[in-house]
């Protein structure tokens, strides 16, 4: 599940982009009874292995963005990063991504990219793990922390230390790819580690280890996304709205058939409907009212317009971006107001 596994990438996927656009190719539609063949092409929206995302599978399984009158293909990725290429590469109408990545990627997407709905926030699936005698954030002076630096975790590390007064200068980092940073911690190599699942679950591995932060300190500070291109809004934004409506009517059968919801997810992520448990409960899932919310202006992270600001500056400021793009093109409230005018 390296759902944010790209920056180790990124060199290489720049310098192959014009290729992989010149020999894109639009999908094949396959006709089903949940997704029949119209006069008009799909519209193509990337998923990948996160709890957040799960939910699509629902919406082709039911047939509801058939109800919606609208033509979707949903393209499963198994690398999260090659969904990220395929969206930046105009390969893709639509992808589902973190707000660090969308960032990330904005400045060199051909069609743009646009935020238009908080599918979820990672409240607890993102953790900072340490070894059994550090007891407390100061005891992480002078540690060695492993962390995939520039992306989710990284960021995470450094608002738990902002928190206790400190900066990632305090601790020395080591940086490891996640599944990577979690067994060196789990061999005792590190004294602690940042990671979402399933790696934290090797990181716990370790005896005497225990979780002294997580995402669900902070919330708003890891936003999960549906994210479009500037041309789907621009060309068809009728089918942009009604997507955004197809997920909060995903939200409400699986609230009305928790049963049914469970078993299309599971499958769908291959997982036992044990580990389902578990990530779900380390995903907060937005309403209408509170994707109003995140998309508004504020001073905490649960403002994604604030988080986007700090997150720009973070990667900027470890070299992960050399400049920060217009973040005023990156987020559009419009579809998830017109579906509650009243809180808009």
């Amino acid at each position: 599940m390296k759902r944010r596994n790209f920056f180790s990438l990124l060199l290489v996927f720049f310098s192959t982009l014009l290729l992989t656009v010149s020999c894109n190719q639009a999908p094949k539609e396959i006709p089903t009874a949940n997704n029949p063949v119209t006069n008009t092409p799909p519209i193509v929206i990337g998923y990948s292995n996160w709890a957040g995302w799960w939910p699509w599978a629902i919406a082709e399984e039911e047939g509801l963005f058939t109800k919606n009158n609208i033509n979707v293909q949903m393209k499963w990725f198994d690398g999260y990063l090659e969904s990220l290429q395929a969206l930046a590469a105009g390969q893709l109408d639509g992808n589902s991504q973190t707000l660090n990545d969308t960032i990330a990627f904005a400045g060199e997407a051909i069609n743009g990219e646009v935020a238009v709905l908080v599918n979820d926030n990672s409240a607890g699936n993102d953790k900072i793990i340490v070894a059994e005698e550090i007891n407390s954030v100061k005891d992480l002076k002078g540690k060695k922390i492993a962390v995939e630096e520039g992306v989710v975790d990284d960021f995470l590390l450094s608002l738990v230390l902002e928190k206790a007064g400190m900066s990632r200068k305090d601790v020395q980092i080591v940086p490891l790819e996640t599944g990577a940073a979690a067994a060196a911690f789990a061999s005792g190599k590190v004294d602690g580690v940042g990671a979402f699942p399933p790696f934290w679950l090797t990181a716990l591995k370790r005896k005497g280890s225990k979780e002294i932060a997580s995402s669900k300190d902070f919330p708003g500070a890891i936003p999960d996304l549906l994210v479009v291109t500037e041309k789907l809004i621009k060309e068809k934004p009728e089918q942009v709205q009604a997507l955004v409506k197809t997920w909060f009517e995903v939200r409400d059968f699986m609230e009305k058939n928790p049963e049914k919801s469970d078993q299309i997810m599971a499958k769908r992520a291959g997982i036992s409907p044990e580990e389902l448990k578990l990530y779900k409960e380390g995903t907060r899932f937005f309403t209408i009212a509170e994707n109003i919310e995140a998309f508004s202006p504020g001073n905490t992270m649960k403002s994604m317009p604030y988080a986007a600001t700090k997150m720009a500056d973070f990667m900027k400021n470890v070299g992960f971006i050399k400049k920060v793009p217009d973040l005023t093109k990156i987020l559009d409230s419009q579809f998830v107001k017109t579906l509650n005018p009243d809180k808009a």
